[in-house]
């Protein structure tokens, strides 16, 4: 974890000051939404120095191009330069726009993440990739860059409702399928309500940050992060173009049920464990309401996945829980079954 500069700690605000007074930073600017400048801002803003404060609205919706030129704009009307640092005090989507305008403006300045969600403390900060959405497809553009630290204070939780708790515990399920059996095999043990956050955030640090630290640029391995997205990406990109509420985590459940199914289908992963994937999933987040109308245009979305090579639709399948393949060739009819397979589930 050293080597992406990850701190686990219990007062971000003296975290955020011992790492700012070891560097010699000219300018600090502060990037928040406007739940984060609520809840969060107060930890943290009296351990800072001198700073300029950037609201941005809070929001998927928000994560576009026309909300990074606010940043360059702000960044430029501080006279950042490239000694400057920006933190980023806020969510999955803060994060990933934050340090993308970070890592672009004046060809990249230091940007230090401060992930305040479930998501962002166990997927979005780290590693690295960074982006904004275009036309509703999701992190489009982008590029990677490591922050210069993340700094994950579990505390940030309890400003979340429970349906952003349950949007960053998708990517946790994802890690323990891809990678810890047994981890699965206790997650799905317990109720919701009853599981150990601190835990879990430091357990699917170590697991995507081990993948990470092997694969920084996603040649191969790191691919395996994406099980569940290609199809969950597609299911919240049609959703939300369709003005229908879904957060991340709901499409990335739905997406790994489906991905469940085509591994079923595919031979790799016995029946019996898509069933218990599904079993459970299911019982901690509901089922989307997708109609036989929706598979055509979510069907068509997969082939804008960012994993894809040429005209190939390749997605991550389960072999069995806590092992995977990555780079596996799907079809639209693939897709499309997986979808008629979810909309059969039982809840």
């Amino acid at each position: 974890m050293n080597d992406l500069n990850i701190h686990f700690c219990d007062d971000p605000g003296a975290e955020l000051r011992q790492i700012l007074e070891g560097t010699p930073y000219t300018k600090c600017c502060v990037v928040v939404d406007d739940h984060t400048v609520l809840h969060c801002y107060p930890l943290v803003r009296s351990a800072l120095p001198e700073h300029a404060l950037v609201t941005v609205p809070s929001g998927e919706e928000h994560k576009n191009l026309d909300t990074c030129q606010t940043l360059w704009q702000a960044f430029t009307d501080q006279a950042l330069d490239r000694h400057s640092v920006v933190i980023v005090l806020g969510g999955g989507v803060l994060c990933d726009m934050g340090g993308f305008c970070a890592a672009t403006y004046k060809r990249g300045i230091d940007f230090i993440l401060v992930p305040t969600t479930l998501l962002a403390q166990v997927d979005a900060s780290i590693g690295g990739k960074l982006g904004v959405d275009f036309n509703h497809l999701k992190n489009h553009i982008g590029l990677f860059r490591l922050p210069a630290s993340t700094i994950i204070h579990d505390g940030f939780l309890k400003t979340l409702p429970e349906e952003e708790l349950r949007s960053g515990f998708a990517e946790v399920i994802k890690h323990t399928l891809i990678a810890d059996d047994g981890m699965w095999d206790e997650v799905r043990s317990m109720s919701f309500p009853s599981l150990n956050w601190q835990r879990l955030i430091r357990h699917s640090v170590d697991v995507k940050g081990k993948i990470v630290a092997d694969d920084p640029q996603e040649q191969g391995l790191r691919k395996l992060l994406n099980a569940g997205h290609t199809i969950g990406h597609a299911i919240e990109t049609h959703l939300l173009r369709q003005g229908r509420k879904v957060t991340h985590g709901e499409a990335i459940a739905a997406g790994l049920i489906c991905e469940s199914y085509l591994s079923t289908e595919r031979g790799l992963l016995p029946k019996n464990h898509a069933d218990q994937i599904s079993a459970f999933i299911l019982e901690t987040f509901g089922k989307l309401t997708l109609e036989e109308k929706d598979d055509d245009p979510i069907a068509g979305l997969t082939v804008q996945d960012k994993k894809n090579s040429g005209n190939r639709i390749l997605c991550v399948l389960l072999e069995r829980p806590g092992k995977a393949r990555w780079d596996c060739e799907i079809s639209l009819e693939d897709v499309k079954g997986a979808l008629s397979s979810y909309r059969a589930t039982q809840t």
